[in-house]
């Protein structure tokens, strides 16, 4: 008797969290967000805002789909940046496939 086939086990894809510039965000407000969103350190969080800040874009996750897209929510949803009178809102954010 032959034994039964071993099902093939496949990594889930991978998504990018790709973290948005704008003009209406300070520093001190990506650090703090990457810090409390996506546990990074205070240098990890600093070095995404200055490529954020030069790049235009940063990635600061790559994971599976449904934790990407409950990450880019939760950039939205952060809230507007206490240190700028003009800021109205959070930063953009948006997801895409890892490659």
């Amino acid at each position: 008797m032959n034994a039964p086939a071993k099902p093939i086990r496949r990594p889930a894809p991978q998504f990018h969290v790709i973290l948005h510039n704008d003009d209406d965000h300070t520093y001190e407000y990506v650090v703090r967000m990457l810090m409390t969103l996506f546990g990074k350190t205070v240098d990890q969080a600093f070095d995404h805002a200055c490529e954020v800040d030069a790049a235009g874009v940063t990635i600061v996750d790559t994971t599976a789909l449904e934790r990407a897209e409950l990450k880019r929510d939760q950039i939205k949803a952060y809230g507007k940046d206490p240190n700028l009178a003009h800021s109205t809102g959070s930063m953009s954010a948006s997801i895409e496939p890892a490659e």
